[in-house]
């Protein structure tokens, strides 16, 4: 495969983007790592997954997300601009506020919360039967 699965526009983009927070690649430090998980025995055997640590900072990434190591290689400093970004603002990152999103939805609603949309519904359910034409169901 000759063409690169990133397009050369993102690649300026998240040069110029590693430049304005500082990060030069002579700092970073890039090894190649067998793959692992979904893939089949195409990941398993080459080493498409990247590692990369920043030296400053000592922030280190892991990305093995496609098949292709040089989408990873992308994937991997765009992650390493998202979590230094989010340590010199100290807001937490979009990622972070995802997962924190998600773990409220699945948490289990407390019981008066329980009975109080039980109570709706049921509620919800009689306006549906009063809606109804008279003498369908008798």
């Amino acid at each position: 495969m000759n063409e690169s699965p990133v397009s050369q526009t993102k690649k300026d983009a998240l040069t110029a983007r590693m430049l304005a927070l500082g990060i030069r690649e002579p700092e970073l430090e890039e090894k190649f790592i067998l793959g692992s998980g979904k893939g089949g025995q195409k990941v398993n055997k080459t080493s498409s997954c990247v590692y990369l640590r920043h030296h400053p900072t000592g922030l280190e990434v892991k990305c093995g997300q496609t098949r292709f190591r040089e989408q990873n290689r992308f994937l991997a400093r765009r992650e390493l601009c998202d979590r230094l970004e989010a340590r010199q603002h100290g807001v937490q990152s979009a990622r972070r506020q995802a997962i924190e999103k998600i773990r409220r939805q699945k948490r289990r609603r407390s019981r008066r919360q329980k009975e109080r949309m039980l109570g709706e519904k049921r509620l919800q359910g009689l306006k549906k039967t009063r809606r109804r034409e008279p003498g369908l169901e008798d």
